[in-house]
């Protein structure tokens, strides 16, 4: 197994490449977490050298950190690393925080957490934080030994990356990064921004919610001429591992092929070739050719005087087109996108077509991602 050194304000760690997501395990035919099967799963990943754990209040309904306390009593704690989150929807006051964190404390069975992150920041929940003084709170816990890192994971726009970042010296950020994503959410600015800063990665969501694992036939094909040995996803997760100022990627593994296939990838870790790079984009190419519209996520369009994302609002459209997957579009659509930054919030007034170097024409999209997804 490949482990990179994280220098942090804190300290410096050795975390395993490979860190095991604790969203996605195996299910009982009654929707429970299958804990044998999920037992089994991470017993072969720590074997074989992962010691980061990542799991948060809400997984599995609730269900994954008391089965991860339960389940960490089998292990030499002190050889692991354990990470957990704020649930920042849930917290409307200081006194919620400090609740929710002993709770959490309690449910996975340990006096300290290692990697503790602020969950899902966006503009609205990094408001709530400055409001509450949260991060004041946070770093008084650090100073008493019950966290030793401080973090955040993030959904929003590279605006409000950077103002989250660059607002204190963070121990690490959480991003989602993948061959597809690189001009949304933080994306490429948002990984240079944090590399730059000398704030270590850790990265979500390597293969996209498993969509770059599961691709069209026709161009899960052209990874195939170029390496008949390896699957789509261990491409995705080198394309990843590539870039040195990610330290660990994060997998939510459901079963033993995926476990074998990360543990190959990572454990033997090589970096993308520039042939493989090649591949690699014209795949990401081939792929953006089945979008919608030719918006490319420049966010010249934006701020709007009404509020839509407008670059946000295409990318989960183009995203449904590109894999054929409009449930989980519509589903993006409602749970990642705030009300009134959606696609129906537009009122036409076309300052975001006179700005747009692509042509679009934006409000005819914008009706259409609002009659498709949110209808």
């Amino acid at each position: 197994m490949e482990y990179r050194e994280m220098k942090m304000q804190a300290g410096t760690e050795r975390p395993s490449l490979l860190g095991f997501g604790c969203m996605r395990f195996p299910k009982t035919p009654e929707g429970k977490i299958d804990e044998n099967g999920a037992a089994e799963l991470i017993d072969a990943a720590i074997r074989n050298g992962v010691n980061y754990l990542d799991t948060a209040y809400p997984y599995h309904e609730g269900a994954s950190e008391p089965f991860m306390g339960r389940l960490l009593k089998r292990y030499n704690r002190k050889r692991l690393y354990l990470a957990t989150k704020l649930p920042m929807w849930l917290v409307k006051s200081l006194e919620d925080a400090k609740r929710l964190f002993e709770e959490q404390l309690e449910r996975l069975q340990v006096d300290y957490i290692d990697f503790y992150l602020l969950h899902g920041l966006n503009r609205d929940r990094w408001d709530t934080i400055c409001k509450l003084g949260l991060i004041d709170w946070a770093e008084e816990l650090q100073r008493q030994g019950r966290i030793r890192y401080l973090g955040f994971s993030f959904h929003d726009n590279y605006e409000t990356f950077e103002t989250i970042l660059t607002s204190r010296k963070w121990d690490f950020c959480q991003i989602q990064y993948n061959y597809m994503d690189r001009q949304v959410q933080a994306g490429d600015r948002g990984y240079e921004l944090a590399e730059k800063s000398g704030i270590p990665v850790i990265v979500m969501e390597p293969v996209k919610g498993g969509t770059l694992a599961s691709l069209p036939e026709d161009i899960a094909g052209m990874f195939a001429e170029a390496d008949g040995n390896r699957s789509c996803a261990s491409w995705a997760m080198r394309w990843v591992a590539s870039h040195p100022g990610v330290k660990v990627i994060l997998s939510g593994m459901s079963t033993p092929e995926q476990v074998e296939d990360n543990l190959a990838t990572l454990g033997r870790f090589e970096p993308l070739s520039e042939a493989e790079c090649q591949v690699v984009e014209s795949v990401a190419a081939a792929l953006r050719r089945r979008m919608n519209n030719g918006c490319t996520g420049c966010r010249y369009c934006v701020p709007c005087p009404f509020g839509v994302d407008i670059p946000y609002n295409f990318s989960v459209w183009n995203e449904g087109a590109m894999f054929g997957i409009p449930e989980k579009a519509k589903a993006a659509y409602r749970q990642e996108i705030g009300e009134s930054a959606r696609a129906d919030q537009c009122q036409k007034c076309g300052k975001c077509e006179s700005a747009c170097p692509q042509g679009i024409a934006i409000r005819a999209d914008l009706e259409r991602v609002a009659a498709e997804l949110g209808g």
